[in-house]
């Protein structure tokens, strides 16, 4: 994929390359590094996207030629390095699928169709690679991220709406502490039920080892086996071919997939509860991180601030608190951070906003 340049280039396309051959070096060295912790066929994914990265690398050197200088990585890419090199999990590779995502090399003219082409491919191997670190996040940190921005925004809203009453500093405080306690509570019940349920459920959609145990009691003329078996989703043939298996009227195992081997679909099973999580852990992770998120609202009251000056530390500290929970939750899901966090932040203040508006009015009628 080697080209030079037939003229000279401008000193614009210099500066542009030079960044170019910085970041491909750079992304290269973060899908080595990844690799290094991994094993088998992802290892090999990984160090082949590196590879991929490498000639476009090349590429951009041949076109700079004697102009070829270093240069430093953009900051994406070097903060991403150190990631990957220090922790290699689903936050490096959704940071990665991001950075793969706004390639600029469709909009350049001295990039090739391929390499463009590349870019985006390489995108959607980063995306496949990472969906099972979110599977596994999905369900416990589901639990945790929601429980954080439900407590901020229900305790700050709380806490503004008591606030903007006049009542006591204590009072305000009391009120925090009592809403962070109740919702922390509910939180955590409600996640227990709500994926208590949910495995549950799944469980009893699973097919048990009746056929094995009943089959000698059973009807030959009245095989109910059949039954089982088609309500399982095989034909007519093969429902018929199998319970004639189970009777004892075949010695052969003539098609092993319609055995249910019970260790076999016990792993299966899990990895069906897998992007669940536990209820236990799903139920902790809500209590304390609901309680986490409430108690921010009102750290100024517990640190003796009263008056506006508490209420304002206490919706910028919410507001910082509610840009990093968005934030996380635009990273993992290979949207902009940036703009899920200030989604989260115009939610947030907007409820608050509200209450506040209501306490004012109430506190006003009661005077």
């Amino acid at each position: 994929m080697s080209q030079h340049p037939a003229t000279q280039p401008t000193p614009s396309q210099i500066r542009r390359w030079r960044q170019y051959v910085a970041d491909e070096a750079a992304e290269g060295a973060i899908y080595r590094a990844l690799a290094e912790k991994k094993t088998g066929q992802e290892r090999q994914i990984l160090l082949g996207l590196a590879e991929a990265e490498s000639r476009h690398e090349e590429y951009w050197r041949a076109k700079l030629g004697e102009h070829d200088r270093p240069v430093r990585p953009s900051l994406r890419r070097s903060f991403l390095r150190v990631l990957a090199a220090r922790f290699g999990s689903v936050f490096v590779l959704a940071l990665a699928q991001r950075a793969e995502s706004s390639t600029p090399y469709a909009k350049d003219e001295d990039a090739t169709p391929q390499m463009a082409a590349d870019e985006q491919v390489h995108e959607e191997v980063v995306r496949a690679l990472a969906t099972a670190g979110r599977a596994q996040l999905s369900g416990n940190f589901r639990a945790a991220v929601f429980g954080a921005n439900d407590g901020l925004v229900s305790n700050l809203a709380l806490v503004m709406g008591i606030g903007a009453t006049g009542v006591s500093s204590g009072m305000v405080l009391f009120s925090g502490i009592a809403g962070l306690l109740a919702g922390a509570l509910s939180m955590a019940a409600g996640e227990y039920v709500s994926v208590r349920s949910q495995r549950e459920l799944l469980t009893a959609s699973r097919p048990t080892q009746v056929t094995l145990t009943a089959a000698k009691h059973l009807d030959l003329d009245a095989n109910e086996l059949v039954l089982i078996y088609k309500a399982r989703g095989m034909s007519d043939e093969d429902a018929e071919h199998r319970a004639a298996e189970r009777m004892g009227l075949f010695t052969c195992d003539c098609n092993p997939s319609f055995s249910l081997n019970p260790e076999e679909r016990s792993e299966e099973l899990e990895n069906e509860h897998e992007e669940l999580g536990s209820a236990t852990g799903a139920a902790t992770s809500s209590f304390l991180m609901f309680a986490s998120g409430a108690v921010i609202p009102i750290l100024p009251y517990i640190f003796g601030m009263t008056g506006i000056a508490a209420i304002v530390t206490s919706v910028v500290l919410v507001g910082i608190a509610l840009m990093i929970t968005g934030g996380i939750v635009g990273l993992l899901s290979g949207a902009s951070p940036l703009k899920r966090g200030l989604r989260q932040l115009a939610i947030g203040w907007g409820a608050a906003a509200v209450t506040y508006c209501l306490g004012l009015l109430f506190g006003t009628n009661v005077a």
